[in-house]
């Protein structure tokens, strides 16, 4: 009997140790992986962010065909002071958020809105930008659009992916997807009737409605609403590469480069949020 009870006590220590062993074993898998994406960026001494090219004023090209915006001289400015370089793959909003998960990317930065959602799939950095919502209409009649409820039955043009066309929707528009779609495309399509409304980022929208002045568009004058944060998007594991793109946001924020480049390319400081009243809507799932 007493070498009977001797061995279930040595089984039963033998299981403990097992069980020690293996939870010390996860812990390190689970900090390494935390880290690899960092320490991969490091190693290569490159860091590669997705972004669209066909964002006016935030990931756009200028005159000289070179590559810019607010977004990604945000993004540059943050490879340089964690001394990497920085290349950019252009793809549509739809395909870079897949492209992160996928490890094709490291970051994305297009003008991003960090959602409830997106947050249990993705890492998301401190904000860079504050915004909210509005919506591009046609200028004689604001497309017959005085309400969010007023967007029933209109045809909203969008990402299919987006967090404006979920609002779009929401409301009962039918959405008109395009792909990665210069602005012109958009617009063009509510100045001529082939659709109704944009709903859109404020900032965006107002350049993207001053840089077609023949169009017959504006800003709908009376809507503002879904305040917005967007912030560069990241691996959900990639928790040091978040730590280190946070401590640089942080410097840029306290030393005004961000406001500095906001006023650049927006012409008012989006690193700051908006004032005024933006209405809140009930019942998104984002």
């Amino acid at each position: 009997m007493r070498n009977l009870l001797l061995l279930f006590s040595l089984l039963v220590l033998t299981s403990l140790f097992v069980a020690c062993g293996e939870g010390d074993e996860h812990q390190t898998t689970s900090d390494e992986r935390k880290s690899e994406k960092w320490e991969a960026i490091q190693e290569k001494g490159e860091i590669v962010a997705g972004t669209s090219g066909t964002l006016i004023a935030a990931s756009t090209y200028d005159e000289n065909d070179n590559l810019t915006g607010y977004d990604v001289e945000v993004m540059r400015e943050i490879a340089e002071r964690l001394d990497l370089e920085v290349s950019f793959e252009i793809m549509g909003i739809d395909s870079m958020l897949p492209a992160v998960e996928s490890g094709r990317i490291d970051v994305a930065v297009n003008d991003i809105e960090a959602t409830d959602n997106r947050k249990k799939q993705f890492a998301f950095s401190e904000p860079y930008k504050y915004s909210y919502s509005t919506m591009v209409v046609r200028e004689e009649d604001n497309s017959g659009i005085e309400s969010l409820e007023d967007l029933e039955g209109k045809r909203a043009g969008g990402g299919a992916t987006t967090i404006y066309s979920q609002i779009a929707e929401h409301f009962g528009a039918e959405v008109v997807t395009y792909g990665n779609a210069p602005n012109e495309a958009y617009l063009r399509d509510v100045n001529n009737g082939n659709t109704d409304v944009i709903v859109n980022d404020y900032y965006l929208s107002k350049f993207g409605v001053g840089g077609f002045p023949e169009f017959d568009i504006h800003l709908h004058p009376d809507l503002k609403f879904h305040p917005t944060e967007q912030a560069v998007v990241m691996d959900l594991e990639a928790e040091t590469l978040q730590q280190k793109i946070n401590e640089t946001l942080v410097e840029m924020r306290e030393d005004g480069t961000l406001s500095e480049l906001a006023i650049e390319f927006y012409q008012e400081d989006a690193s700051q949020k908006p004032e005024g009243e933006i209405e809140e809507i009930e019942g998104l799932d984002l």
